[in-house]
């Protein structure tokens, strides 16, 4: 059933709208771009039908409906300021990382972006793939290990890690252009920051950018014993 049909009581529109005022404009997120992409996919549309009405609310959603690892829709804010700071030019080559049901792969493409979609969880990449055909028909779906990236679309002018990266993803930086970017989450001791990688020739800078209440994926979880 059409979620207009099913939450017909919910008005999605003014909810997103209200999402771009309230949350990301008091966030920091200044970017037009970005503001636009986010006030024009349905964030709806990404979600299990039954978690519709919790689109837009000021928190990561739980994918756990469909597929058998952990995902999120992660909190508004949080991925707008982190797309931000990918700087995406239109035409710029994009790998989404743990894409769900590729909410975030949307907003690229929103954005002009090309996109790579990569999920390593087949259920999760058919929902992708689903929802991603009416509202983003030119990005692609991958089936793969996240932490491998994905080399044969490879080099890549930004990337995604959509949730807690406990080891470095070295893998995903070397898929990197010279000046390409790559937005993920890290903790520091108690605390869970968004961070972002630049690659300058074969060496990359590293700089904090915000505090982020973020889920961690198991395919960058650390050993026993490592510290990031």
């Amino acid at each position: 059933m059409p979620l207009q049909e099913t939450f017909g009581m919910l008005d999605f529109a003014r909810a997103r709208r209200n999402m771009v005022d309230n949350q990301l404009r008091t966030f920091d997120v200044t970017d037009r771009a970005v503001l636009a992409a986010m006030g024009e996919v349905p964030r709806e549309r990404f979600m299990p039908e039954s978690r519709a009405p919790f689109a837009y609310l000021d928190r990561n959603v739980s994918l756990a409906e469909t597929g058998n690892e952990p995902r999120w829709i992660l909190q508004p804010m949080v991925l707008a300021r982190a797309i931000q700071a990918l700087e995406i030019d239109p035409g710029a080559k994009v790998l989404d990382v743990a894409t769900g049901y590729g909410y975030s792969a949307a907003i690229f493409a929103a954005l002009g972006a090309s996109v790579v979609a990569l999920e390593s969880d087949p259920q999760l990449g058919e929902a992708a793939r689903q929802r991603l055909a009416g509202a983003a028909p030119g990005a692609e779906v991958v089936i793969g290990r996240l932490a491998d990236g994905c080399p044969d679309r490879a080099p890549f002018d930004a990337m995604l890690i959509n949730g807690v990266a406990d080891t470095r993803p070295e893998a995903l930086l070397q898929q990197l252009r010279d000046g390409g970017r790559l937005a993920c989450f890290e903790r520091e001791g108690a605390a869970t920051y968004a961070v972002l990688h630049v690659r300058a020739g074969a060496g990359f800078s590293r700089r904090r950018l915000f505090d982020a209440s973020v889920p961690s994926l198991p395919a960058f979880a650390a050993e026993a014993g490592f510290t990031f």
